[in-house]
């Protein structure tokens, strides 16, 4: 590992000037290309005290062992030589997007005597016209089959092209006019150039007219009574508008655009691309790239637009390119994009109406790509194995952690505190044995108060059990407050069994406890494990603002690298355990908002409550009525009302709720809420804004 100070350059040495940067390790290789609108001032950020700077970035200049720079005139000349340098040295520490699939294109090569329409996957080539990119090869298909029979152009390969011109005889859908059959001059090359030409008008957005034509041809020939020609002109017409139909108008203004949207974590980030053409989405496609440097989304947007276009000129660089975060500085990549367009490129952040709608889809494709790429990650044999042994070397254990525990607290503001254990064996999760906690030793907010509770109630019943039977128990000891999954039943319940028939384990011993959170969190785990004499299971943190992994009576983290799959690992448990506090915090605060002053009425059912409610329209007005009204109700007797109105009487009538993700006041006029803005149960991804308003800080 490399000083970065032995390989500084001098105090002077660094020109104040537009540039581009590299730095290599002590084998020469490239392993980061960069560019700086003032090479002295970037250059200087890299070689302050190695302690200040983001881990990433530290690990970079440590393996490093020189950097060199040229300098260029504008800030668009280094942008376009960043990207020649990151696609040919290929380095290790810039952000390299892995896109997802080949995606295929519908391509029409004008480079051939007679155009063939096909589907094409892999390196754009010189003269062919390109639409798409499209999900799957046989959407291609099916457009093309739609239109071959207003746009009969050739479809054949080259060698069968060549024998159906050596044998006079053209392919088959020559014979059923899907074919202008140019292999045995049925049409002319020009005539055939110019049906492509068509086709690709068509292809490219500019329908409207070529409908217009057709419809009007269609009139003449009924007029003429020439009515079997009409009559395949109406069947061309709907041909073109049932392909039309496959992708469906999204932007009114038939704009030319390309969205783009990126989904992020620490770790990773997922970038989504919608093309529109014509105001319909022609093409989608998308990107998975490993973060492996300090880098803002303005920043990955940036290096997307070059991955995007890089290669790109002319008509395939649109006029408008929609994105969630401007690159900074924005001048020189919209000057850039210009360039290669060959006009002006608008570079922009949609602000509102169906642009802004639009963009919020490709968000939630980004999204969902980013947890399906996860997902696929997680479930490789191989990839879990090495992720096991990698957090069993850095933690120094014995063996692998086979079954991992982690912990997190959330809460809201220090109303209705919960945990959550979640557990993961051999790398997956495995949900029937996930707990939830309530904290019941104070009230308030303090996490490390609220950690050691957690930890200590849930092993003090492992070495109870232990200590009973001398082996693992048949069944769960659940404390009240400790509750099991919706699918692990009740509290205090039977015990339930795994779909192998075994009963449920909770007190058997994990290998590694996670906790969400730094120093003072793993402090009290092991502070609680210590208490009861445990002294063979191991405990670490996970932090959230650096991704460092904390150890007890460490003042220094573990820093594992970028690319490991334990600190892939260890991030995906804490999530989880973090998703799960959220949905069982949610549910709490939702079940608190629908309490009514009729619940503390003896004897008085659901069925008999909301005819109540309903009778009178809210509790306020119910509370104001005499007994005689009360025992209008039906199913409500005399000596039932009385009870309930000395039952309301009695209550006091509290400060009204407000529902924190709203705002809105919820009142008690309408008795128990039936919904509120956070249902119980409901699936919660780690990491979104209203989950925030509820974790523990």
């Amino acid at each position: 590992m490399a000083d970065p100070s032995s390989y500084r350059p001098r105090p002077g040495e660094i020109p104040d000037s537009p540039g581009v940067y590299r730095f290599r390790d002590e084998h020469r290789r490239v392993i980061y290309v960069g560019k700086a609108k003032s090479l002295r001032q970037r250059l200087a950020n890299y070689f302050q005290d190695v302690a200040n700077l983001h881990p990433r970035t530290r690990t970079m200049v440590t393996t490093a062992a020189s950097v060199e720079w040229t300098v260029v005139s504008t800030e668009v000349e280094a942008l376009q030589l960043e990207y020649s340098w990151i696609k040919e040295y290929d380095p290790r520490f810039n952000v390299k997007y892995r896109d997802d699939k080949s995606y295929p294109y519908l391509a029409v090569t004008m480079n051939e005597e007679f155009p063939r329409v096909q589907v094409m996957r892999g390196h754009k080539k010189k003269g062919v016209r390109y639409f798409g990119p499209y999900g799957h090869a046989w959407a291609i298909r099916d457009t093309v089959d739609l239109l071959l029979r207003v746009f009969p152009v050739r479809t054949c390969s080259a060698g069968v092209f060549k024998n159906a011109a050596r044998t006079g005889r053209p392919c088959l859908l020559g014979y059923i006019g899907k074919c202008s059959a140019p292999c045995v001059e049925r049409i002319s090359a020009e005539d055939h150039r110019e049906l492509a030409e068509e086709f690709c008008d068509f292809m490219a957005g500019r329908t409207g007219t070529y409908l217009r034509r057709l419809e009007q041809r269609m009139a003449d020939a009924a007029e003429e009574m020439e009515y079997e020609r009409a009559a395949r002109l109406r069947d061309d017409i709907g041909a073109l508008k049932k392909a039309m139909e496959k992708s469906a108008v999204v932007l009114a203004d038939a704009t030319d655009a390309d969205l783009i949207a990126v989904a992020e974590d620490e770790l990773e980030a997922a970038v989504q691309i919608f093309h529109v053409r014509g105001g319909r989405v022609r093409g989608q496609r998308g990107w998975v790239t490993d973060k492996v440097e300090e880098i803002t989304t303005g920043a990955l947007v940036e290096h997307a637009l070059q991955q995007l276009y890089g290669e790109e000129t002319g008509d395939a660089v649109p006029k408008e390119v929609l994105v969630p975060a401007l690159p900074e500085p924005v001048e020189p990549v919209q000057q850039w994009l210009a360039e290669r367009r060959g006009s002006g490129v608008s570079l922009r952040i949609p602000q509102r109406g169906d642009k802004k709608a639009l963009m919020e889809t490709v968000q939630r494709n980004a999204q969902q790509a980013l947890v399906l790429h996860k997902t696929k990650r997680a479930s490789d044999l191989t990839t879990r194995s090495r992720a096991l042994e990698e957090i069993a070397d850095a933690l120094g254990l014995d063996s692998a952690p086979l079954r991992i525990e982690c912990y997190d607290i959330s809460h809201l503001q220090g109303d209705d505190v919960v945990a959550s254990m979640v557990v993961f064996e051999d790398g997956l999760a495995r949900k029937s044995e996930y707990r939830r906690f309530q904290i019941k030793g104070f009230s308030g907010q303090d996490d490390v108060r609220s950690m050691h509770e957690v930890i200590t109630r849930r092993f003090r019943r492992y070495l109870a059990e232990k200590e009973r039977t001398g082996e693992w128990a048949d069944g769960e000891v659940t404390d009240v407050g400790d509750q099991p999954t919706d699918d692990g039943g009740p509290a205090g319940g039977p015990a339930l069994k795994d779909d192998d028939g075994r009963p449920k384990r909770f007190a058997y011993p994990p290998q590694l406890v996670v906790v969400d959170g730094g120093q003072p969190q793993v402090a009290a785990a092991q502070r609680a494990l210590d208490e009861l004499g445990i002294d063979d299971i191991a405990v670490c943190g996970l932090a959230k603002r650096l991704e460092e992994v904390w150890l007890p009576r460490e003042d220094d983290p573990v820093v594992l690298p970028r690319t490991s799959e334990g600190l892939y690992l260890l991030q995906r448990v804490r999530d989880e355990a973090h998703r799960f506090a959220i949905t069982y915090q949610r549910t709490r605060r939702a079940k608190r908002f629908r309490t009514s002053p009729l619940d503390d009425v003896p004897g008085l059912g659901e069925t008999r409550k909301q005819a109540l409610v309903k009778h009178f329209g809210s509790v306020k007005k119910l509370r104001s009525a005499t007994i005689d009204q009360i025992c209008e109700v039906p199913g409500i007797g005399r000596k039932t009302a009385e009870t309930v109105a000395v039952a309301l009487a009695r209550a006091t009538p509290a400060a009204p709720a407000v529902n924190t993700a709203t705002g809105e006041i919820i009142d008690d006029e309408d008795g128990a809420p039936e919904t509120t803005a956070d249902a119980p149960g409901e699936p919660v991804s780690a990491g979104t804004p209203d989950e925030r308003r509820g974790q523990e800080t």
